[in-house]
This record gives structure tokens, sequence and C-alpha cells, in this order.
């Protein structure tokens, strides 16, 4: 029930959206301590949001893209390694969906941080396997081009109700 000395804890809830069109993905190029990496359009999961929810809403974020999801990826978990100034460590849960694009909004503002939305083969990313943000950003592309697919269905958003 508890955690190291009476603390709670939690690990970060994100979501990632793998888009695809025409045999490629839609991945973000982002600034983070200090380097460029490369991810999935992915975010935190914020108060009150339904995990669908913040898929669609960090997606928009980051690349101007509306889309619509099509399945559940999968659930990763995964815990960043401890960097030599002292941060890092952070355990993450990742819920990870594939989408397909919708509608582009070109002359939207990306979010802070994200340096460009840019479309990929795989063979591209896998190639570039040195700037992914975290080995998640591959495990989730592996996981979808091996075809693992799951109704959404399978995630429940439940909010509560007035008693009375």
């Amino acid at each position: 029930m508890s955690y190291r000395e009476g603390r709670f804890w939690q690990p970060d809830v994100t979501v990632a959206t793998i888009v695809v069109d025409d045999g490629r993905l839609l991945m973000v190029e982002e600034s983070a301590g200090g380097q460029r990496v490369i991810n999935q359009p992915a975010g935190h999961l914020e108060p009150d949001e339904s995990l669908l929810d913040a898929a669609l809403r960090e997606t928009l974020e980051e690349t101007a893209w509306d889309v619509r999801l099509t399945a559940f990826v999968g659930a990763y978990q995964w815990k960043a390694p401890v960097q030599p100034d002292g941060s890092g460590g952070r355990h993450y849960l990742r819920f990870a969906f594939a989408a397909e694009p919708v509608r582009h909004h070109a002359g939207r503002k990306l979010d802070e941080g994200i340096i460009q939305a840019v479309w990929m083969s795989p063979a591209e990313l896998q190639s570039r396997a040195h700037q992914h943000r975290s080995p998640l950003v591959w495990q989730v592309v592996a996981d979808y081009l091996g075809g693992r697919r799951h109704s959404l269905d399978l995630l429940q958003h439940l909010v509560p109700t007035e008693i009375g």
C-alpha cells in the first residue's frame, strides 16, 4: 500500500498515438534535455481526461492533425535511467493508440518544445533509433507493425455521478 517511508508511488501516465497514412508514420521532432529527439505524438494524461481524449488532444497539439483513433495498441511500463546530473529515473505508464489522419490545420502553432511534425517510413524511423526519445518509440511501432490491435472498448472511463 505504501512506498518507501510512507510515500505513495505514482507513475507518469502518458498516451502516444501511431498515426499511419500510406505506410508512413506521423512523428514529432522535439527538444528534450537539450537534444533533438524523435517521438510519437505523446504526452501526459490531464486530470479528469479520458485516455482517448488525451490521445486526440496530444496529437493535435503536437502535430496540428485531427485524427480518428482506430485501435488500442497496448500499455507499456518503463523506467527512465538516472542521468549523471541526477535527472531521470521517472516511471512511465504509456497507453498507445493507432489512428488515421482526418484533417491538418496547417497554420496551427505546435506545442512548446516541438520542432516539427514529420512523416517517416518505418525504415527511416528505425535508422534514426539513436534519436528516439525512449525505447518505447520503436517498441510501440514494432508492435503496431506486427499487427497488435485491440478494441478501443477495452478502455473504460467512468465519470462520477452525483448522489441524491
